[in-house]
């Protein structure tokens, strides 16, 4: 071989081994020793490597020396292999002493973006021994580790003396900023052949200052995605159960099943157990988890309530989710529990309110159609087991189905809606509205029904720019009824296992849309009126009512062709609904919107005036011929101000019976708001008295990465402050410290009723403290 050639070989072979050994010492990669003779194939030096790359190589000087044996390559080195990227001043290869030595600015991006720092490497050629120095790390999830030497030994052993982790993300967009805590250690020992790292006299440093001392501890690798073992412990209090810690184990059973074990120590409740196990399959994950307790201190707890009465508490639940293909998915999420309080209790699970839903599901999902399939049952929270009214358990099972035509039908859009519901109830649920009026929320009993409706519409644009859509809609509904019969109900009340109902809607909006534009503006003004002629809805007030129970008229829903909320009432006669609608904007950024009408029954008989088991359309402002004015308004400002108010004024008197107004501003460090909420006394639809409430909630961000914030909500009428909270909080998204304090009160007295204070810090990629409540509820507000 020519001496030119020879030259180019070694000082490639020389240059390729630099860039290897660094990143095989700063990671810990094991490479495969490589023989003395310099015509190894350079592949098989790293696996992650492929068999055709090839290295591009430039520097400033290159010199051979061939009496000491030796290639150095000068001034801005740069070598690219296999997605490696290095730089360095100088590469030096010693062919005698088989050691290469890279000085000055080492730098090695590998391929999935870490980043290699070092001053100065010095490694054998076949990777087994070497040292570097000043050594640093950052991987792609923001997380820093240096060390003053790094030393190979032994081919699988790499060793960080006076080693210094921690996470820091505000760092790539600040490098000056400092993380508030670090992980200290004399020695850090990565083992490539058992991939683990063991960290020797490490210390845990907050603020700079040393708060807990780690004499031993060993962690996986980075190249370990799941192993066995313990995982960092979390700790809480509250005040029926105590201070507690908990220790969580974790056993990865194989790659597709693991489980995690907790044992937490209660100090007012004793020894709880915890498992959760999952298992992956190709399309779908299925979790299962199981609890248990023996209360050691029930008097901790409210006397009567199901957590006094209780000893030995235990849980099973069971949570799944499968595709079945990419627009099918099935699951189901279900709770067994010996008591209906014991997992929100000991928080083993999420609840909405005070009610657990387990159900399993079947939905589908199309371009123009939706197919939703749901089995539910309700678990009450808080109820008194010796308490028939608290102890409701119904069952429903609920099929909605949607479908729209894909092609115009006669010029217009075809939609049409299934819903099957079946609802069984093992207990009568009635309550007494004010002046002694009954509710009736749920019957004792089983009741089922099928409901289909279709509706056509088309829009028309009439010369001159009058908007015109007809519409006209056919729904059948097949009822069966097997209930008690509500004792006390003044309305008709229909038991029947085979029942009909019909409701054929013909309906007209016209819209004319008004464009007014100014210099610096433009405005729409829209004047809108509609008529549905309808016959009376049949068994009005007759059938049970389980969906359309909750019942609010204001500016939304005034253009509505039914205004209830659910399938089990229909909105029957004839209506017509008139109103404006103003949009505005501003070139200087300002926006306003507003909408304001009225809803007048013209004929047949008025659904809203009916009674109902639940009195829904009582004092709702369209039980009368003519409605109550019904009105909204917000306001949008570039400064990040926004304001908004919507209400509800009586028909006659004008008197104000419901309103909601806000005034806020979301800034970058200012954020606040104000809410103001007047409802109207209600008798029949169970408010006996007027409720004026105002709500104000504040944050304000300071000094980069901490916040306060804090809101009171202070009841008109009682005169008293109902709840109230505030908190700090310091959060670079690699540490979250956060302490929260809330207090309630009894709105019949000033006195407090109840009051915590709860606390959190995080530390990303190592876990969370928590101790009390630490949610945020109405301070959320934003």
């Amino acid at each position: 071989m020519a001496a030119g050639n020879r030259e180019r070989m070694d000082l490639i072979n020389a240059a390729l081994l630099a860039g290897v050994a660094l990143y095989a010492l700063a990671i810990g990669m094991n490479a495969p020793a490589m023989a003395q003779d310099t015509g190894t194939r350079l592949d098989s030096l790293q696996p992650n490597i492929p068999a055709d790359a090839k290295m591009l190589l430039t520097a400033n000087e290159l010199v051979y020396n061939r009496d000491a044996e030796t290639v150095t390559v000068r001034g801005n080195v740069q070598i690219e292999y296999g997605g490696y990227k290095m730089v360095a001043r100088q590469v030096e290869y010693d062919q005698r002493s088989g050691r290469i030595v890279a000085t000055g600015d080492i730098q090695l991006i590998e391929p999935d973006g870490n980043i290699v720092y070092a001053e100065r490497m010095d490694v054998t050629d076949d990777f087994a021994n070497g040292i570097v120095e000043a050594l640093r790390i950052e991987t792609t999830d923001l997380t820093r580790l240096a060390a003053e030497t790094g030393e190979r030994r032994s081919g699988d052993q790499f060793i960080l003396n006076k080693a210094v982790y921690t996470a820091c993300t505000p760092c790539a967009t600040k490098p000056e900023h400092r993380s508030l805590w670090h992980i200290k250690a004399e020695r850090v020992i990565q083992n490539g052949r058992t991939h683990t790292i063991r960290l020797e006299n490490a210390y845990f440093e907050l603020f700079g200052k040393p708060i807990a001392y780690i004499p031993v501890m060993e962690i996986p690798d980075h190249t370990v995605k799941r192993k066995s073992g313990f995982l960092f412990p979390h700790f809480s209090y509250t005040q029926k159960l105590g201070a507690g810690v908990s220790v969580p184990y974790y056993w990865a059973i194989s790659p597709y099943m693991d489980a995690t074990v907790t044992a937490t120590g209660l100090t007012r409740q004793g020894f709880l157990l915890e498992g959760e196990f999952r298992q992956q399959f190709h399309n779908g994950l299925h979790t299962l988890n199981v609890a248990g307790i023996s209360q050691m201190n029930r008097d901790r707890f409210t006397p009567g309530t199901v957590d006094a009465l209780e000893t030995n508490r235990a849980m099973v639940a069971s949570r799944g989710r499968f595709e079945v293909n990419p627009r099918w998915t099935f699951g189901w999420d279900v709770l067994v529990q010996t008591d209906n309080n014991f997992a929100k209790t000991y928080d083993l699970s999420t609840f909405d309110g005070t009610t657990y839903i387990n159900q399993a599901y079947l939905t589908g999902l199309g371009r123009r159609n939706y197919f939703d399939l749901r089995a539910f049952y309700f678990d009450i929270q808080d109820a008194d087991p010796d308490s028939l009214a608290e102890n409701q358990q119904p069952v429903a099972q609920v099929l909605d189905y949607s479908y729209t035509a894909p092609e115009p039908v006669l010029g217009g859009e075809l939609n049409a809606d299934v819903n099957l519901t079946n609802v069984r109830r093992n207990r009568l649920d009635v309550d007494t509205a004010g002046f002694g009026v009954l509710r009736f929320p749920g019957l004792e009993g089983t009741s089922h029904r099928l409901t289909a409706e279709v509706e056509w519409k088309r829009t028309f644009i009439a010369p001159g720019g009058l908007v015109l859509t007809p519409l006209l809609a056919a729904r059948g509904d097949a009822i069966g009824v097997n209930m008690d019969d509500p004792a006390g109900y003044t309305g008709e009340f229909t038991n029947s296992d085979a029942l009909t109902r019909r409701m054929l809607t013909a309906g007209l909006e016209a819209r004319y849309p008004m464009l007014f534009a100014g210099e610096s503006s433009s405005h729409i003004l829209e004047p809108i009126g509609q008529i549905y002629v309808r016959p009376d809805e049949q068994y009005a007030g007759g059938l049970p009512n389980e969906d359309a129970q909750s019942f609010v008229f204001d500016a939304t829903n005034l253009f509505e062709r039914d205004k209830y909320s659910g399938y089990d009432r229909i909105e029957g006669g004839t209506r017509a609904n008139i109103g404006l609608r103003y949009t505005g904007t501003f070139d200087s950024g300002y926006g306003l919107r507003a909408s304001a009408g009225q809803s007048f029954h013209l004929a047949g008989l008025n659904s809203f005036a009916t009674d109902d088991l639940v009195k829904a359309g009582s004092d709702s402002g369209l039980e009368t011929d003519r409605s109550d004015y019904v009105a909204m308004l917000g306001v949008d400002a570039p400064s990040g101000l926004m304001a908004s108010l919507s209400g509800r004024l009586d028909e006659e008197s004008f008197n104000l019976r419901r309103a909601d107004a806000t005034v806020g501003y979301l800034g970058l460090t200012w954020q606040a708001a104000l809410t103001y909420t007047r409802i109207e006394a209600q008798p029949l639809y169970g408010s006996s008295s007027d409720q004026d409430e105002v709500q104000t909630a504040a944050a304000y961000r300071f000094h980069d990465y901490w916040s306060v914030f804090g809101a009171v909500t202070y009841d008109i009428n009682q005169g008293v402050i109902s709840r109230n909270g505030f908190g700090i909080t310091y959060d670079d998204q690699d540490t979250l410290f956060s302490i929260v304090y809330r207090q309630e009160r009894d709105t019949d007295n000033s006195l407090a009723n109840d009051w915590s204070i709860g606390a959190r810090i995080s530390f990303r990629t190592l876990g969370d403290i928590n101790v009390g409540d630490t949610t945020v509820d109405e301070l959320d507000y934003f």
